[in-house]
Order: C-alpha cells, then structure tokens, then sequence
C-alpha cells in the first residue's frame, strides 16, 4: 500500500507543477493585457499635440475671426443654475448659471480621425475668445474650485465652444407701488464691450435658455413665472452694439406680509372699536385702550418700512397701514368728542331743572345738541339767546322723529327749521358701532379688489 501512494505521487507531480507554471503565465498575461490597454491612447495624444501646435503656430489671438471680411456670428446658451435672494432694499438679485457661446473660427480647422478636442482653460488665453460683459452687473464671480469652471471645445470644422460658470449680483429696478401685491421683471443684459455689431452679432438659439429644478432656488419672498429673451441694437458714441437681454419674472408672495402686517393691522382696528361698548363714564378703560391702539398701529407702521428702500411714493401697503391707522386714531377722538360734549351739557341742563322744573307726567326728551350743517360748524355749538329751549317739549301729532335725530324747535309749529338739526349726544357710541365696522369693511372690499384684479 505505502508503495501505491508513492508511485501516484511521483505520476501526478509533472501534472501539478504544470499547472502551477500555466497559472503564473495567466496572471502575468492579463496584467500585460492590461499595461497594454492603459497605454493606446498614446498614439492619439500625439496626434492632439501635433494639431495644437500647427494650430497655434501662427495663431494670433488678438484678431477675431474673419476679421476685414465678414462679422462673427455668435450663438448664445444660457442654463440658470438658481435664482435668488433677490434683495428688495439694495434693488438687486443674485443669479446663477452656466453661460456657453459658440462661434467659427477658420485659422481652428484641422484635419484628422478626432472630430473635437476638449481642452482645459490653459488653451482659454491661447485663442480669441468674445469681449462678453454683463451691463447691469454690480458684481460677477467666476467658480475656480477645484479647477477653474471652464470649458474649451473645438471641432475640426473650426466650430468653438466656450462655456463657463458664473454668479453675478444684477441690478432689478423694482417698482413698489403694489407692494406686497407686486410682480417684477429682472433682466439680465450683456453684450460686447468694444466690438460693435459690424464685427460681432449675438443671436439666440431656438432653445437657448434653460432652468433648473425650482425648489433649490432661493426665491423666498417670489414664485417665478417665466422668462423671455429678447435682442435690441444700442446705439451710442462709440457705435452701435448688439445687446442681448434676458428677463426673469416674479411675483411676490403675500403670506409673510399677511401674517407680520396685515392682520395684526385689523385685528388693532377691531380692538379699537371695543371702546364703545364701554361706558363713556369709565374714562381711564376708554382712554387707555384708545392710547394703545394708537401707539400698536405706530409700531406696526414703522415695522412695515423697515424691509423697503425709503421710496418717496406710497406702497400699497402704507395705504393699507395709513387707513388703519386714521381709524384707530378717529375711535380715540370719538371718545374725546363725546366726553366734551357730554361734560359741556350737564351743567346746562342742571341750571334748566332749577329754573324750571317739568310739570308732572310730562315726557322727558334725552339731551341733543343742535348742529348747523349748511353754514360753518360750531362744535360745540353755540346757544342763541333768542331760542327758547325746551327739552321737555313733546313733537306735534302726525310728525315722526327720525331714529337718530331729534325733532327740530319747529316741530311745534310744524315748520322744519332750514339747515339745524339736533343729534343725540348719548348715542354717539351707538352710531359708532354702526357707522365704524361699515366703513372698514367697504374700505377692504375697494383696497382687495382694486390691488388684486384690476
């Protein structure tokens, strides 16, 4: 048995060692596979080299294409990265995106199996590239991390692409008339800087503005609704330049202004009109609550021009606020009045009840005070001496008092005394409860529509 075994292991040796040997010839083919397979592109980096150099041999970069013969024809491509923030009180917007221009270039065209050549910015200086500048730019920065966003493309029929990426801080003229009620259109102008449109021509693409996906853009205050991309000839001192300009539009949103100015605005204007379910006699409850008002409507004021430039017309929203105001303002003084008139007719009607006392059983009138509303107004108004006053004096049969006012003297007689009526000084407060709310709500229905419809 021992001598079994070993025969079989001196027969299955060569076998074993063969195979080891076939092994180590595989592993060391693919890794030449593999050495080979990373070196061919050797043959084609030669290639490049040698038409960059005969390209740039005798390539002056200073002279644009076709220069003396015919304008260079630039097509533009604009992909918007982000929009956003757009700055109400600088009257600006930061913008972001990808800015491509593609002309022809004959000295570029070179003959081989490559149809383009990518290149890095290195090769950006070594050729003419467009004078491009952005006319309404307050600042513009190019990306360099972690190389220089620049893109260089040139095609062996002399067709060059140039792109890069950029964030420019724009000038956008807002109109703030109908603020917070707005919409605005911020352009975006560029053109040459010293070409004029004999020798280079701008033109758009049938697709030459594209967006991004909206919700990474930081429009906080504004929905964005469209744009549109127009071209206009300028015409200057220097000669007349074609200037390409593309304008995004926006419209703001009302929430934030809704719940920071508005409705704190009403609500202040209907805690106003809780005074005149107070009794004029609590003086301190009405005067204190009026006082407040006054000086929350001032806050409010002041807050809502806090986040705009000091414009010197008036916004939809200083209507808004102003309006609020006069009302808060006017319930105060509605409650001054009433006290004055109130306190100046007392002592009156006291000296009447000692000089002469009403006869049992007859009807007492409330105090009125007689106002004269064709000719100028005294308030208070003025007792004549020749009138004979007599509260305690019934109307004549037949003739009805109104509601709200007070029969005439010459109700007696049944004479309408021209242009004197006499109010109820006691019911003010009730006139105010009518006439306030009214007044507030048809100011609101006027100011929505007219600000959101027309």
């Amino acid at each position: 048995m021992p001598g079994t075994v070993l025969l079989l292991c001196l027969a299955l040796g060569p076998v074993l060692r063969a195979r080891c040997e076939s092994t180590e010839e595989y592993d060391y083919d693919y890794l030449s596979i593999n050495k080979t397979w990373v070196l061919t592109p050797k043959a084609q980096e030669t290639d490049a080299t040698q038409i960059l150099n005969a390209l740039l041999k005798n390539y002056d970069n200073k002279l644009r294409p076709d220069i003396g013969i015919k304008p260079t024809f630039i097509d533009v491509d604009i992909y918007v990265n982000s929009i956003g923030p757009v700055s109400v009180i600088q009257m600006e917007y930061t913008i972001d995106i990808f800015f491509a221009q593609t002309w022809y270039d004959r000295r570029l065209r070179f003959n081989s199996t490559l149809k383009a050549l990518t290149l890095n910015t290195n090769m950006v200086s070594r050729i003419w590239i467009p004078d491009t500048f952005f006319r309404n730019s307050k600042r513009a920065d190019s990306h360099w991390i972690t190389t220089p966003n620049q893109l260089l493309r040139i095609w062996n029929d002399g067709k060059v692409l140039y792109t890069l990426r950029l964030t420019i801080e724009a000038e956008c003229l807002l109109q703030l008339q109908n603020f917070p009620m707005d919409t605005h259109s911020c352009p975006l102008v560029f053109s040459s800087y010293g070409y004029p449109r004999e020798e280079i021509v701008y033109r758009w693409r049938r697709y030459s503005i594209e967006v991004s996906d909206q919700r990474t853009w930081r429009l906080y205050q504004f929905d964005f609704t469209g744009l549109r991309n127009t071209s206009e000839v300028l015409r200057t001192g220097a000669g007349e330049y074609m200037v390409m300009t593309v304008s995004f539009d926006l419209s703001r949103r009302m929430g934030y202004f809704a719940i920071q100015t508005y409705i704190p605005c009403i609500l202040t204007v209907v805690l106003s009109w809780v005074s005149f379910w107070i009794k004029r006699d609590s003086t301190p409850a009405r005067t204190s609550l009026g006082i407040t008002t006054v000086l929350t409507m001032t806050t409010l004021s002041t807050i809502s021009r806090k986040h705009l430039p000091r414009v010197s017309y008036i916004t939809a929203m200083d209507l808004f606020v102003s309006v609020c105001f006069i009302f808060v303002f006017a319930a105060l003084m509605e409650y001054a009045t009433l006290n004055y008139l109130v306190g100046n007719k007392k002592p009156l009607e006291h000296n009447n009840r000692k000089a002469r006392l009403p006869p049992a059983g007859a009807q007492v009138m409330p105090s009125f005070t007689t106002i004269n509303i064709n000719n100028i107004m005294h308030w208070p108004p003025e007792i004549e001496e020749d009138e004979d006053e007599d509260p305690g004096s019934p109307c004549l049969e037949g003739k009805e008092c109104e509601r709200f006012f007070c029969c005439i003297e010459d109700c007696q007689t049944g004479m309408w005394r021209e242009g004197r009526v006499r109010i109820h000084i006691s019911r003010l407060d009730s006139y105010s409860r009518v006439f306030f709310p009214t007044a507030f709500l048809l100011f609101n229905i006027v100011y929505w529509i007219a600000y959101l419809y027309l």
